[in-house]
């Protein structure tokens, strides 16, 4: 077995791994922080994809600034202990098993379909235009070109988390 085999799928189970954690953890704090591992992780599977720009962003973008945001919102709105409404018993456990289930169901249709012509890429399209334009060029161009309207809603309902975390700590104090 390839060397860069056995790497991808370490770091692609130490991915599944935290991502399970994070969502296990009662914590919210420890949540974000395996967050933070799952994030690395994902970076680690772009640089071995050849993407080493959108590892780099990976890493900037949603390990630094979106866990910081969420890290200072966590502790902003001060969590504490989780109330009396989380699911536990036998209740927890099928409610986990069904959403298990629907998940693994997704990810079999998933695994059958094929995209259709239009979403599909001509072979090589991408290489030729890493050539013309470079790595970052082609990502930059569709992302303020194409999709500049949802980049900019994403930026404003993440102000507009922020503002609601700190009008939400303003009244408890």
């Amino acid at each position: 077995m390839p060397g860069t085999l056995v790497i991808f799928w370490g770091f692609a189970g130490l991915a599944l791994a935290s991502a399970l954690l994070c969502i296990t953890r009662r914590s919210a704090v420890a949540s974000a922080l395996w967050l933070v591992v799952t994030l690395f992780a994902l970076a680690a599977l772009f640089v071995l994809l050849d993407a080493q720009f959108i590892a780099v962003l990976q890493v900037l973008v949603y390990a630094g600034a979106i866990m910081v945001l969420f890290l200072f919102v966590i502790m902003l709105l001060n969590l504490g202990r989780p109330g009396p409404s989380d699911v536990k018993g036998p209740l927890g456990v099928g409610t986990a098993c069904l959403l298990g289930g629907v998940l693994l169901f997704q990810l079999w249709i998933l695994r059958k379909a094929v995209p259709s012509a239009p979403i599909q890429l001509p072979p090589g399209s991408m290489a030729r235009l890493q050539q013309e334009q470079g790595l970052v060029g082609a990502i930059a161009r569709p992302l303020f070109d194409t999709y500049l309207i949802p980049f900019e809603i994403t930026s404003l309902l993440l102000l507009a988390a922020i503002v609601g975390a700190v009008v939400l700590a303003k009244r408890k104090l």
